[in-house]
């Protein structure tokens, strides 16, 4: 029987200042998922879909650093929502 694919959702925060590299900070499936989608949207969060990246973070605690593997991937993503950040009023 094949498994129905869930959608999945993590949310990153990085302070260049206090950490030494992005952490999980939340994460979810299905449900729980869009609802991290959703107020991410309703706060102004800017999203970026990358399926691969996020099922290889959903194995990551929250609150864990990203590994030195994922930083080129992960700094990619940091980049691209800095430069929407930039575009929001």
């Amino acid at each position: 029987m094949e498994e129905k694919h869930r959608e999945r959702a993590i949310g990153l925060q990085y302070d260049p200042e206090k950490d030494s590299a992005p952490k999980v900070k939340v994460k979810g499936a299905g449900f729980l998922a869009e609802r991290i989608i959703k107020m991410a949207r309703q706060y102004g969060v800017p999203i970026k879909q990358d399926t691969e990246l996020v099922e290889t973070l959903y194995a990551l605690d929250i609150n864990q650093e990203i590994p030195p593997e994922l930083y080129k991937a992960v700094a990619e993503i940091l980049a691209y929502i800095y430069r929407m950040s930039k575009k929001l009023p």
